[in-house]
């Protein structure tokens, strides 16, 4: 029952926001809201948080929802994470505020029932509504040529998901209902070919959504022209759906196609994950340099998830949440940055460090934990996903490796372009942030650290798949 709280209470008050008009009021129900989402989140237990309803008991079709190790890491990061980019609107200047913060709180909601599905058309159901409040946002309040922009993202990955919902047909035909338990169940007895169709239906999807190599046609302009909050959800949350179905979704429902194309994917994603980084290094626009990180990013989880070994699937989910928390915070500090020196080209800052010494610390630390510092939660990720990696071909595991070295030359070029030389003319006047920016980037700092530092806690939800 507190899973459907979880899923019902964003959803109404997000529907109520957009309507309302008292910008004041918006705001302090909108943290309200999103204080109360970690709040029952945190008394969710396994005995609690199945639900189950007779959605289309004609056709053996329920609503059912639940959450295991890895249903739980993912659904905590999306409501803490959601509160964090709500935190973070109170600092931006945006119009319609009401409307805007309406249409992040139905985005965690589809959010958490993508990530609480236990049936497959409830999962293919939210997993398409996640992106409508996300496409509304960076319509309302992107920059030029938004609006074919986010048509063409939109486009995109609706495309991807009608062959999803292809293959869920598919498994529904042969099986007697539509849990994912039965369909997983089904998949082992279809034949090879039929196999075969569902892992790459399943693959355009995911990949897709994630994006990877060869699917990432939408991503630069996106997440370079979307407002800062869209731009959050589509990092920091949304992208996180591809790997997440990977794992959840393909690895169970599609065994016999993955044993046979997952290493011509798994190559595919560490060539993304290589040439995102060197394309990256080429940026001097700090959001589209940042986008490539994170395309980068998601290249090597992809891999370690389709690798299938628990290194890499333990990995990949805790890179996830790494990956969440580093992905908000950079972009965060982009927006500080244009927002106090009207320019996001690195030639025109420099010498940001003297001027504002408590956002160079923060933004060095979320910096670092997205290099993979040890003692930073990225190292923990990356290491067990390198790990997997090296399991699989010695020779791509070295390949993989080489992007440590890609992802701090341009990270750290970001650093030293922006904080470190000479003032300019855009830089020499600025302010320290304040305590609205600091509410979000302290928290992500210390999450950053402490996830690091301990992660058992983090590991040991995702053990269960691959006990």
């Amino acid at each position: 029952m507190l899973t459907l709280i979880l899923l019902i209470l964003p959803l109404i008050s997000g529907l109520l926001l957009c309507w309302n008009k008292n910008e004041g009021l918006a705001k302090s129900a909108a943290i309200a809201i999103s204080l109360a989402q970690i709040g029952i989140f945190c008394l969710i237990t396994p005995e609690n948080s199945s639900v189950a309803y007779q959605w289309l008991p004609e056709f053996n079709i329920g609503f059912k929802l639940g959450m295991d190790g890895l249903s739980k890491l993912m659904t905590g990061l999306t409501v803490v994470v959601s509160a964090l980019i709500i935190l973070a609107t109170q600092g931006l200047s945006y119009d319609k505020k009401s409307k805007l913060l309406g249409l992040i709180l139905l985005t965690e909601a589809a959010l958490i029932g993508v990530f609480t599905a236990q049936d497959g058309f409830v999962f293919y159901f939210f997993f398409e509504i996640a992106l409508v409040p996300v496409y509304l946002i960076a319509n309302l309040w992107g920059g030029k040529g938004i609006s074919k922009i986010s048509l063409k993202m939109f486009i995109y990955t609706v495309f991807g998901s009608l062959f999803m919902l292809v293959a869920f047909v598919v498994l529904y035909i042969f099986s007697s209902g539509s849990e994912l338990s039965a369909l997983a169940q089904v998949s082992e007895k279809l034949r090879p070919s039929l196999n075969y169709f569902l892992f790459w239906a399943f693959f355009l999807a995911f990949a897709i959504k994630s994006p990877l190599f060869l699917f990432h046609g939408w991503l630069p302009d996106a997440y370079s022209k979307s407002p800062t909050p869209a731009t959050m959800l589509l990092s920091g949350l949304l992208s996180k759906m591809g790997i997440y179905g990977i794992i959840r979704i393909l690895l169970p429902l599609a065994p016999v196609g993955w044993e046979k194309y997952s290493c011509l994917v798994i190559y595919l994603a560490v060539i993304g994950l290589i040439y995102g980084s060197i394309i990256a290094i080429r940026q001097s626009h700090v959001k589209r340099l940042v986008a490539y990180s994170s395309f980068a990013h998601m290249g090597l989880m992809a891999a370690a998830a389709l690798i299938g070994s628990a290194a890499g699937i333990q990995g990949a989910s805790f890179q996830m949440v790494a990956h969440g928390f580093s992905a908000v915070g950079l972009f965060y500090v982009a927006k500080i940055i244009f927002d106090k020196t009207g320019s996001r080209n690195l030639q025109d800052l420099g010498g940001m460090a003297k001027r504002a010494p408590k956002l160079a610390t923060l933004f060095l630390v979320v910096l670092l934990g997205s290099v993979g510092l040890p003692l930073t939660n990225g190292f923990v990720g990356e290491f067990l996903m390198l790990k997997s990696v090296f399991d699989f071909n010695t020779g791509l595991g070295i390949l993989a490796t080489t992007s440590i070295i890609l992802g701090a030359v341009y990270l750290l070029r970001l650093y030293q372009k922006t904080m470190f030389g000479p003032a300019t003319p855009f830089t020499e006047n600025i302010e320290d942030i304040g305590a609205k920016e600091l509410m979000v980037l302290v928290p992500i700092a210390l999450i950053i650290i402490i996830t690091g530092v301990l992660p058992n806690g983090l590991l040991e939800l995702s053990a269960a798949l691959v006990k």
